[in-house]
């Protein structure tokens, strides 16, 4: 076996626990250990995603049990794609979080953050539908914590209801798993395929309902409406660095329904047929519809932002209902972009929240307000799928695979307006912010009158930092850079999605290696 395959998770495992019980009171050095951990993650996600271009599925064999009876990790394109994805957001907000100070603000956060990319890449790897489980409670213990990090009773409230909503996926995630283990006596992925396709009629009611029981977890975990109510208040009152980083937890789900309806409930299983275009087509355009209205609504950069990633989310699981190999392609593109993106501008609001407060107003003259208003610019068109970015690639992408859709002309109209408003609401935003001078003190005022504009978060008021650090904005120049590749190298990573789809719609290779235990 390659152990190769089970290090990038065993390695924040490690240093997680180890930050905490021998580097709890030593700040610096929670630091060095979090950043050299996320580093070598990102090289061994690297190394792996390598191995697994040419199309190689491998796996690990956790206590050396081969499936269906033990425990696996799967590597193919689509594990790969994604674990260097997370690998590369996990490094960019350590840095940030480091940068700004974030992570001084409370306790244990580098050890909450290296148990949250360990819960994170081992739900992308796993081969097993309750392993799955077990990595998004990992993953959810872990974001419970960094959700109130630094406290506030406002924090507090929507990690409350974080923990709430979440809780009561992961109760309806185990009735699932108990409703499909009672009818095939499996929850190895591999193996379901095999038994599900091998199932008559008279067998499947039960199991139908373990699949739409599945299809409403993951839709939790992706925010699909009506069930997206617990993001917006979630994501806007956590610390923003930490809802950078969430920016790809709702791919997780996005990833989920992916993996399950590919490759155990397929497009050419009778039980499933229509089940994820059917019920989730009408969602995923609802939500992309209330994520818009919801981004020209906000009166509060962090909840606009929130409703970004609602739209955002819409978009991609438009394209995964659609369901065919073109639409999952294009899909595949989406899903790294609007987590780059999405992850971009939690960063530059809170580069705004520091310096004036949360209101969507200008309140007062910001150090560096030159340079926001223009990362804050390419991040609203990222966001909003605008030209010249990979968002406009990407949607491009998604709406040519619907042409053959009966439903076409509402997709691309949902897709067309929700662009249209969220780049509105975006830049109406942008004016209040750096451009509208109304409420500004002036040059001669004394120190009541410039206090007066001040703003309020949790009660406390926000002042212009003395002195503004680089390296928060290094990260977000990295950001960018990074979809700026993204849009120059688009044929290279169409050509991979593609390739990537071709592997999840004729899932078996993945079977065979996965259940004959080698790699292929």
């Amino acid at each position: 076996m390659n152990h190769l395959v089970i290090a990038p998770i065993v390695l924040p495992a490690i240093v997680a626990p180890f930050i905490i019980m021998v580097l709890r009171f030593h700040l610096d050095l929670q630091r060095i250990f979090s950043v050299a951990s996320s580093v070598l993650v990102l090289c061994l996600t690297l190394a792996l995603a390598a191995q697994a271009a040419d199309g190689t599925v491998q796996v690990y064999e956790l206590g050396d049990w081969p499936a269906p009876f033990g425990i696996v990790l799967v590597l193919d394109r689509l594990s790969a794609m994604m674990i260097v994805l997370t690998s590369v957001l996990a490094l960019a907000v350590v840095l940030y979080a480091i940068g700004t100070g974030w992570d001084s603000r409370g306790a244990n956060f580098h050890a909450l953050f290296q148990f949250q990319i360990m819960g994170i890449l081992g739900a992308f790897m796993t081969g097993d539908a309750f392993n799955l489980f077990v990595f998004f409670e990992v993953l959810l213990i872990a974001s419970y914590g960094l959700m109130i990090h630094a406290g506030g009773a406002k924090r507090f409230q929507a990690g409350v209801q974080y923990v709430v909503y979440n809780l009561l996926g992961s109760t309806l995630f185990l009735f699932a798993l108990g409703t499909i283990y009672a009818v095939t006596g499996t929850l190895n992925m591999a193996d379901l395929a095999v038994r599900v396709a091998e199932m008559s009629g008279e067998e499947t009611a039960l199991l139908r309902v373990g699949a739409v029981m599945l299809l409403l977890v993951f839709a939790i975990k992706a925010a699909v409406l009506p069930l997206h109510f617990w993001l917006p208040a979630s994501y806007s009152h956590a610390p923003l660095p930490v809802a950078a980083l969430f920016a790809i937890m709702t791919k997780v789900g996005a990833y989920s329904i992916l993996r399950v309806y590919t490759l155990i409930f397929g497009p050419d299983v009778a039980i499933s047929e229509g089940l994820v275009g059917d019920w989730l087509l009408p969602a995923a355009l609802l939500t992309l519809a209330v994520g818009a209205v919801g981004v020209l609504g906000s009166r509060e950069i962090g909840r606009l932002v929130a409703f970004g990633a609602i739209t955002s989310m819409g978009t991609l699981l438009v394209a995964i209902a659609l369901f065919t190999p073109a639409a999952t392609g294009a899909a595949l593109y989406y899903i790294v972009h609007s987590t780059l993106a999405t992850a971009l501008m939690f960063l530059i609001a809170d580069q705004v929240m520091e310096r004036q407060g949360g209101a969507v107003a200008a309140m007062r003259l910001m150090p560096q307000s030159g340079l926001l208003s223009v990362m804050f610019f390419v991040a609203a068109i990222a966001l909003a799928g605008m030209p010249p970015l990979s968002g406009f690639i990407g949607k491009l992408l998604v709406m040519d695979a619907a042409r053959d859709h009966d439903l076409v002309w509402w997709i691309w109209a949902v897709i067309l307006v929700g662009s249209l408003v969220t780049i509105i609401g975006l830049a109406r935003a942008g004016t209040l912010i750096f451009w509208k001078s109304h409420g500004l003190p002036d040059n001669d005022s004394d120190a009541d009158t410039e206090a007066d504009g001040d703003d309020l978060l949790d009660g406390a008021a926000i002042a212009a930092p003395a002195a503004t650090p680089v390296l928060p904005l290094v990260v977000c120049f990295g950001l960018m850079t990074a979809l700026v590749l993204l849009t120059i190298f688009a044929g290279p990573m169409t050509r991979y999605a593609d390739a990537t789809a071709a592997q999840l719609f004729t899932p078996t290779a993945y079977i065979e290696t996965v259940l004959g235990g080698g790699s292929k």
